[in-house]
């Protein structure tokens, strides 16, 4: 599971700049995760029909109840991962009261979150409202400055360029556009090229 990472409501982003063709390989994924693709081969159009996921629920004899996927997958970024974007929903099996979302989907719309082997959407650029920025001890007091570049951290999480770790040859990911917030939120524009 990633790491308190998440996006609040606020978000500016074209869906031009939305990838909707990976599933997380993960089952209980938070929003704003930054992902990597799974495997060098990524997605190719022949190999999507063949996909399944496993059954629906219980299986009977003389009965076919495929659950089927989306083959090609993403997961989260570690420190120095090629990264593809940040997800913009969630990925959970249940609701807060245990229920499977795979018999409710409208809940899970509402929710904002797909099930495991679901498309889940992928952002590559935008603006958003960001919580769970890797920070080191300089800025635990004051939160990242902004204008300060963002780069992949592990658990799919960003980190600002001081952070304890940072390489100078890992892709830049976005940038500060403000300071830290009284909720812990830091506006950023994820710009992944």
């Amino acid at each position: 599971m990633a790491t308190t990472v998440n996006l609040r409501p606020f978000r500016d982003y074209d869906e031009h700049d939305v990838i909707n063709l990976f599933a997380h390989r993960g089952s209980d994924v938070n929003k704003g995760s930054l992902v990597k693709l799974e495997t060098a081969t990524g997605w190719k159009n022949t190999a999507e029909p063949t996909m399944e996921e496993g059954v629906i629920g219980a299986t009977y004899g003389n009965t076919v109840s495929n659950r089927y996927a989306v083959r090609a997958k993403v997961m989260d970024a570690a420190s120095g991962s090629n990264v593809i974007g940040m997800t913009l929903w969630d990925v959970k099996e249940t609701d807060e009261n245990g229920e499977k979302l795979l018999y409710n989907p409208r809940k899970a719309a509402e929710m904002q979150c797909v099930i495991s082997g679901q498309a889940v959407p992928v952002a590559t650029r935008g603006v958003f409202l960001y919580s769970g920025a890797t920070l080191n001890a300089t800025h635990a007091a004051q939160g990242p400055v902004a204008g300060e570049s963002l780069y992949a951290a592990d658990g799919g999480q960003m980190m600002v360029a001081s952070s304890v770790g940072w390489d100078s040859t890992v892709a830049k990911v976005g940038q500060v556009l403000g300071g830290i917030d009284s909720n812990n939120h830091v506006l950023i524009r994820l710009d992944i090229s």
